[in-house]
Parts: structure tokens; sequence; C-alpha cells
């Protein structure tokens, strides 16, 4: 299966589980789901992938089912309960950070196999402080716009025909922002093409958050089983 297919089905598969999570559970499935996926999403960013011509990192699809979860906080409980979520996930990646940089400090057996542990630790969770500080700064400012603009939308237009307006609106201006932070702070400097890795980054971004649409329909007709 080449990578566009397999990226199709990614997303079909992640925000169905989003809406898995919120059918079983309702408002606490979504929070876990934000974060579960922020824990993910940031052991994820470390592999590169080429999609639809594009070269890519691949937490990409589960960072947007972040932002369709928060939406769907925004659009059924509102812009407080959204917000909430927001610390939620911040507060996952804090603990991942901490926990696994406390993990490496720690000294293997000797044997071959511990230290090809300790190894691929230090290759997944030995992030840099430049790269940890960028990720986590544009997603706090990002997610935080995103459930602001959301909740300003939802206040000039409240109509149920409007919902696609509330969700990509919301999603994709805060995606932009969420990649110029991170790509500035992670790449000034560098010998890269900062224009071309925003342009390239929200490209997908812009498409993983249209696609979320439907779903959040899809959403909108659900009753969850516990609230």
């Amino acid at each position: 299966m080449n990578n566009t297919l397999l990226g199709l089905l990614f997303i079909v598969i992640h925000f169905g589980l989003v809406l898995f999570a919120y059918r079983q559970f309702g408002k606490t499935g979504l929070m876990a789901w934000i974060a579960i996926s922020t824990i993910l999403a940031n052991i994820q960013v470390l592999k590169g992938i080429e999609i639809i011509g594009l070269q890519a990192t691949l937490g990409n699809t589960l960072y947007g089912s972040i932002f369709f979860a928060t939406d769907i906080l925004s659009e059924k409980y509102g812009k407080k309960d959204a917000a909430r979520s927001v610390y939620l996930g911040f507060f996952s990646a804090i603990t991942l950070l901490i926990t696994m940089q406390m993990a490496l400090a720690f000294v293997p057996l000797q044997d071959d196999f511990a230290l090809a542990v300790q190894d691929a630790f230090s290759l997944i969770f030995g992030f840099s402080g430049r790269i940890v500080f960028a990720s986590l700064t544009a997603y706090f400012i990002s997610q935080l716009l995103d459930v602001t603009i959301y909740s300003k939308i939802r206040q000039w237009l409240p109509a149920d025909r409007w919902l696609w307006v509330r969700n990509n609106g919301s999603t994709m201006v805060s995606q932009a922002v969420d990649t110029a932070i991170f790509v500035s702070i992670a790449f000034w400097g560098m010998s890269y093409d900062l224009m071309q890795i925003m342009l390239s980054t929200y490209i997908l971004k812009f498409l993983i958050a249209a696609l979320d649409t439907p779903f959040l329909y899809l959403a909108k007709r659900i009753e969850p089983k516990t609230d």
C-alpha cells in the first residue's frame, strides 16, 4: 500500500476512533484522546515520509485529530471544556518529556538487548531542547487560538448549517499559526527554506482539516453513552 492510500486510511481510522471515544465515554473520551494523541504525535513526528509529492512528518494526522476533538468539545460543551482539554494535552506532553528524559538518565544493564533499548530510547526520546520548545509553544498557542476562534464564529453563526465554517475556519487559521510558530522556532538560522517547509506542512494540515468536516457532522448527531 502506498503512502497516499495509507494516509487516507490513517485519517479515517483516527477520526473514527475519536468518534468511538466520544460515543462510548463522552467528554471524558475526547479529553483522553487528546492526551493520548499529544503523546503519540510527539513520537510519530520523528518519522519523515513523502506523501502526495510532499515531504512531511508522520504526526500530522494525529495532530489534526486533536483539533478535531477540541472542535467537538467546543461545539457540544463550550469554550471552557475545550480549553481544559488543551491544558490536559499540554500537561501530557510535559509529562512525556520529563519522564522519558529521566528514563534516559538511568544506567542500563550491560548486555546487548538493554544497550540496544537504551540506544533506541535515546534516538526516539532524546529530543533537542529547541525542537521541544517549538513543539510545546506551537501546540499551546494554536490550540487555544482554535478554541477561541471556534467560539467566536459560533457566536456569529450559531446555526447548524454553518458548522463547516466554524470547523474549517478555526482549524485552518490555527493550523497556519501552529506551522509558522513551529517552523520558525525549530529551523530558524539553519540551512532550510523555511517558507517551503511551512507551505508543504500546511498543505497537508489543510487537507486533513478539510477531511474532518463530515466526521464533525457525525459527531453532532452522536449521543454519548456516558457524559
